[in-house]
């Protein structure tokens, strides 16, 4: 019988192996020899993301329930303390490299004019035990990270990613952020520094952010706003000139406040460096901030960054690390199929067949009967044989109806 490759090896044939190899060779010339290697450890922890494993006990039990078919995958057993050893050592930096070749490979099926692309800036709060207090903590009794993200809503994809303790301001990381010259940056009222903004500035970038309600605002012109729009004022004129401890504001050209009253009746102070393009356009640009928390909340709900394998650091930036490599892989795997339009039903679809011997687009067709030898029909099959069969036809109709 030919060999047929399962579900999770079409998934995995778009990992870049090549730069795990590089990184490996980069961050680990002194890791114990003892520890297991990159590959396999890496596709432990994509099984237990598409799995939905809850413990080192479950990805190592799951992993022994198919010792067999791993072997092709480039994958092997491995004992829960091996892997949580594996994920306090080794570097979350040798996977975030196969991380950004990701991104850089779906990015490339969305080329557009670097003065049309628009960055979304947000984080997202993940709460730890009181075992990772020692670098997490945030508050008397409560421990947490962040993951703060660059997001490309056209890709609908992230662009960047990083780790770090919820104690951490949404503007510090953002400093350390690479800027793009000439794209739209949006973000919320976490990212309020002046001076940030006019690095932005500087760099040609258009920005896309709110007013705190206490903010003065001097108006040099009135725009006149068009009646049913929700645009309630549109004002180009000067954020304040002096800052605290007698500084000057780097933000100090003219800029642009269009208040805008949201479907719940608040009013928001919208604030650009954009004076020419339309009130609409720069409301619908910030309306698109929405994009980033449907994506916060759609890797919350099908990937596995709520309950943590392990408590280091390293360990935490480790499995967000893989986690986002998980909806990278599930992205480029939707985007070459068109089994399922939804994203949240296709990771269903391959969490429930993973492990089958099946390729990615066959996966709502009935499972072929297995190969018998031409003197026997299916009847006269060995009963552990009409038994196998039996379970994929189930796995299949059980698939099909997640998907409806």
């Amino acid at each position: 019988m030919r060999h047929q490759h399962i579900v999770f090896h079409d998934l995995l044939k778009r990992v870049p192996w090549s730069v795990l190899d590089e990184a490996v060779e980069r961050y680990e010339p002194g890791l114990d020899p003892r520890t297991i290697k990159a590959k396999p450890h890496l596709i432990a922890l994509l099984f237990a993301q598409m799995f939905g494993s809850r413990s080192l006990r479950d990805i190592e039990t799951g992993l022994q329930s198919h010792a067999g078919k791993l072997y092709h995958l480039g994958g092997t057993t491995v004992s829960k303390t091996a892997l949580a050893t594996a994920n306090a050592t080794r570097s979350a930096d040798v996977f975030a490299g196969v991380l950004t070749a990701l991104m850089a490979q779906l990015q490339r099926g969305y080329r557009h004019k670097i003065g049309e692309c628009v960055r979304l800036i947000d984080s997202t709060s993940v709460k730890l035990s009181g075992l990772s207090g020692d670098w997490a903590t945030f508050s008397a009794k409560l421990c947490g990270a962040k993951a703060h993200i660059i997001y490309d809503p056209e890709a609908d994809q992230p662009l960047y990613l990083m780790v770090t303790p919820a104690k951490v301001n949404d503007i510090t990381a953002a400093k350390a952020m690479p800027i793009e010259p000439g794209a739209t940056y949006v973000f919320d009222l976490g990212y309020y520094d002046y001076g940030w903004w006019a690095k932005l500035d500087a760099a040609g970038c258009r920005i896309v952010t709110r007013l705190k309600v206490n903010t003065p605002f001097a108006v040099a012109q009135a725009r006149p706003v068009s009646a049913g729009l929700g645009i309630l004022s549109d004002h180009i004129g000067y954020l304040p000139t002096r800052l605290a401890a007698r500084r000057s504001n780097p933000m100090a050209d003219l800029v642009r406040e269009i208040q805008v009253k949201s479907g719940t009746g608040k009013v928001l102070r919208i604030v650009t460096n954009d004076l020419t393009a339309s009130a609409q356009e720069i409301a619908d640009l910030y309306k698109r901030r929405w994009a980033i928390e449907l994506f916060f909340r759609w890797v919350k709900q099908t990937l596995k960054i709520g309950h943590f394998f392990g408590t280091s650091e390293n360990a935490v930036r480790t499995q967000i690390v893989v986690a986002l490599i998980a909806f990278m892989l599930l992205r480029l795997a939707h985007a070459a199929s068109t089994i399922v339009k939804s994203p949240l039903a296709f990771a269903r679809l391959i969490r429930t067949s993973l492990m089958d011997r099946r390729s990615i687009p066959d996966l709502l067709n009935p499972p072929a009967p297995p190969d018998l030898d031409q003197q026997h029909s299916f009847e006269f099959a060995p009963a552990a044989t009409r038994a196998a069969y039996r379970r994929r036809a189930i796995r299949a109709c059980l698939a099909m109806r997640v998907v409806a």
